[in-house]
Formats: structure tokens, C-alpha cells, sequence
């Protein structure tokens, strides 16, 4: 699973600056790791490779959520 390619597809013809924010931006780069990590979690977890309650998998989803957003906010803010 290629996880920048997962956010590169959610955000079509962003890849520049998602590697741009990637590498200047503390703060995205880290938001940018929490996604991808949360992906992974979720992945195992509707897979049932890593079984939890329905409330924690829903969780996991809105917060992956919230990062996408603020995410896609930094990304059409020229100025960060």
C-alpha cells in the first residue's frame, strides 16, 4: 500500500506540493505521517487483521477525517 499515493489520489494534481509542505512544513509533515498511519490502522481494522469495536473504528475514521481537512486547507494556502 502506497500511502502518498493514496493522498496524492485524494488530492489530483497536488503531488508537488504535497512533497513541498512535506519537506518545509513541520506541522504538515506530521499531519501527513498521522494520516498514514491512521490508513494503515483503519486498513487492518475493516480487514478484521486488527479487530476493535465499531465506536474505535469510527473514531479512527473521523479523526482521519479531520486531518484530511486540515490537510486540504494547507494545501490551498499558497501562503504556508
Amino acid at each position: 500500500m502506497n500511502n502518498s499515493a493514496n493522498l496524492a489520489e485524494d488530492f489530483p494534481g497536488k503531488a508537488d506540493r504535497i512533497h513541498q509542505l512535506k519537506t518545509s512544513n513541520n506541522h504538515f509533515a506530521r499531519l501527513y505521517d498521522e494520516y498514514n498511519e491512521l490508513s494503515r490502522t483503519i486498513q487492518r481494522v475493516e480487514s478484521r487483521v486488527e479487530p476493535t469495536t465499531e465506536d474505535v473504528e469510527e473514531e479512527l475514521k473521523r479523526r482521519r477525517l479531520q486531518i484530511k481537512d486540515e490537510i486540504a486547507a494547507m494545501l490551498s494556502d499558497q501562503n504556508s
